[in-house]
């Protein structure tokens, strides 16, 4: 079994866990996740089968989309609500809806962050969350990543109350915490903050109206229809161009020959997907040291 299957990952189980479940369910071993989801959050979680593992790194860099809720006023060990509370510092005055807004277009595009303790990040070995279960702070290297949007869905013009609470909309690269952009929010706005409620609605290319339960999953086995709900590998490649091949070319891109460089690379210095009879069979890029070539980056069918 080959393919992808969109999983709407419930709250209360890792992305190891549902990878576990998903492998027991369709007895193979083949099968990985495409991005971390934290036990908590619920959401789209895509999970590749068979060969289309080879592909779940492209699936990951395709970004993610979330819907989460900021809590102004109070800030946790953890940047969610699952944590001790470290700060509190009452709201006063009502924030405008003009300051968020103005926070909100300030952490749009690149910005750097620095991963929470209580995260899967390594440093020299280790998780942080190890460190920080034994109550030890490590220093934690910061990184740059990319907003695409940051939208806020709340309509009020005026936020007021001891703590306040909204609801916020990020499109967002790989390598983003959520948790870390409600907390960088907060003090923005001048105040201890935290990730009060997160739902991943779109990773891999996938959205929540295509994703499947483990019920359904079960089910579709149980009637055979299994197929109705697994997507071709290509589905997570559409971000990637295509380059469609002829078969004596073919032959040439199973092996993983290294190739010259025709008119469909020129002024090209990404990856392309090439295809033989719409079915993806490789990973290609210009040669980094002989750029009048073109090498595999990675080989995905060799059966065909």
């Amino acid at each position: 079994m080959d393919g992808i299957l969109p999983l709407w990952k419930p709250a209360g189980m890792t992305s190891h866990d549902c990878v576990f479940k998903i492998r027991k369910i369709l007895k193979t071993k083949k099968a990985g996740h495409t991005g971390t989801l934290d036990p908590d959050v619920e959401g789209v979680l895509p999970i590749c089968i068979g060969k289309a593992t080879k592909i779940a790194e492209y699936m990951t860099n395709a970004g993610k989309e979330y819907v989460g809720e900021a809590t102004i006023g109070r800030s946790t060990a953890t940047e969610d609500s699952s944590g001790e509370t470290v700060a509190i510092k009452e709201v006063v005055p009502p924030i405008r809806r003009e300051e968020i807004l103005k926070v909100l277009a300030s952490l749009t595009g690149r910005i750097r962050q620095t991963p929470p303790m209580f995260s899967a990040v390594k440093v020299k070995g280790k998780r942080l969350y190890e460190y920080a279960r034994q109550g030890i702070e490590v220093e934690r290297p910061t990184r740059e990543v990319q907003i695409y949007k940051l939208e806020l869905l709340d309509n009020r013009t005026v936020f007021e109350g001891p703590a306040v609470s909204f609801r916020f909309r990020a499109a967002c690269s790989k390598g983003t915490y959520i948790r870390t952009l409600a907390v960088m929010i907060g003090e923005r706005l001048g105040y201890p903050a935290h990730m009060s409620q997160l739902t991943r609605t779109a990773a891999g290319g996938f959205t929540k109206a295509q994703c499947v339960s483990f019920e359904e999953i079960e089910r579709r086995l149980e009637e055979q229809t299994i197929d109705k709900i697994l997507f071709p590998l290509e589905a997570g490649l559409e971000h990637l161009p295509k380059w469609e091949i002829s078969g004596t070319l073919a032959e040439k891109v199973r092996n993983g020959a290294v190739l010259e460089k025709d008119g469909q690379w020129e002024n090209e210095n990404g990856e392309k997907a090439v295809c033989f009879q719409q079915q993806v069979i490789a990973i290609y890029q210009v040669h980094p040291e002989k750029p009048h070539l073109i090498k595999p980056v990675k080989v995905i069918r060799n059966d065909f």
